[in-house]
């Protein structure tokens, strides 16, 4: 096979649990106005795992999704990484359990990645690396999670669940998108961290917005185009980290994208943040509605900190290889709960 060969996705999975919450019950729970809340956010109702669920079932269920909706022969991924910041045990991978779910082993290269919201999109850039260097026939990155939060606090009305798996491969029949180029924009910026055996994160409040989110993301994508002479004109579509439903839309503003560009990506109002899953869950809604030649921009986000940006361009592949379980169905089949089951579904308590 030509080093020459176009390196890129030639699948894709999405699982996103049924259950939500709306931001106004949690609100409710506390005393506080839900509506000032969701408006102030721009996030209105958030996935909840179920009881037997974590971001290893997640995992699973977007790789199945990814295999079997683009007919890819497991045996023949030769990485997978799972990228998440609640990976169910601290010490042994999510990335085996899934590799057998998947019968991808035993052949395999394995590793937990950890970087805050942006391990998945980490992954991408690993797998892409080792196919385009003709080590690997395909690798596979998933970014999931199960996302944490204290009571009461902010990051309550945002935290959720999900996740995404991206097949990266350089069959020229295959692949639906191109990855042009890839870079990233790396800091050591405390804004969002959790000790060892602590429950829940900590962040920064507010100083997780311009001196970390913003920074990160806007710089990130701004000398991947200078890099390759593109401008916002030259996108259709920009997805970015979501942490709530307005950083995107600033992020869009400030580097003059308009806003139906960002819009499809965006999903965070409807399903929260799923953290690790967050941008590659819009890449995938995205990709669920592109056409051949589409240029998308995808720029993640982690916190300590750090933005992975890439330019992909869709192929005329994208006719007849396309996901049989599109995210926008997986959002509008849901089941809301209450408060109270909502923090039975958290603790895994049953009743």
């Amino acid at each position: 096979m030509s080093l020459k060969a176009k390196v890129g996705i030639v699948g894709y999975g999405v699982y996103i649990p049924p259950y939500r919450i709306k931001i106004e019950d949690i609100a409710k729970a506390w005393g506080k106005d839900g509506n000032d809340i969701s408006k102030s956010l721009n996030v209105y109702e958030k996935a909840v795992a179920d009881f037997d669920e974590d971001a290893c079932t997640i995992a699973v269920e977007a790789a199945k999704n990814a295999v079997n909706d683009f007919n890819i022969d497991a045996q023949k991924i030769g990485a997978l990484y799972v990228g998440s910041e609640s990976h169910p045990y601290a010490v042994k991978p999510t990335a085996s359990i899934v590799g057998d779910a998947i019968n991808a082993g035993p052949d395999l290269m394995c590793a937990d990645l950890q970087f805050a919201c942006k391990a998945g999109t980490a992954g991408m850039q690993i797998c892409y690396g080792l196919v385009k260097a003709d080590l690997i026939e395909y690798g596979m990155a998933i970014g999931a999670d199960t996302a944490q939060s204290r009571p009461n606090d902010a990051l309550e009305f945002t935290a959720a669940s999900g996740g995404a798996a991206f097949i990266i491969g350089k069959n020229e029949e295959e692949v639906i998108a191109e990855i042009l180029d890839t870079y990233s924009y790396t800091t050591d910026t405390p804004d969002f961290w959790r000790r060892p055996k602590a429950d829940y994160p900590s962040h920064a409040g507010r100083f997780t917005g311009e001196p970390a989110y913003f920074k990160h993301v806007i710089s990130a994508a701004k000398k991947i185009m200078e890099k390759n002479n593109l401008h916002s004109k030259d996108f259709d579509y920009v997805v970015f980290h979501q942490p709530n439903g307005k950083f995107p839309l600033r992020a869009a503003d400030i580097l003059d994208f308009e806003k139906k560009k960002v819009e499809p990506g965006l999903l965070t109002p409807f399903i929260g943040n799923t953290y690790s899953g967050a941008s590659i869950v819009g890449l995938a809604a995205v990709l669920d509605i592109s056409k051949p030649e589409n240029m998308i921009l995808l720029v993640s986000y982690g916190s300590g900190a750090g933005s992975d940006a890439f330019i992909l361009k869709v192929t005329d592949n994208i006719k007849n290889r396309y996901s049989k379980n599109k995210v926008k169905d997986m959002i509008n089949s849901k089941v809301y709960i209450d408060y109270i089951n909502y923090i039975k579904h958290r603790k895994k308590i049953k009743g």
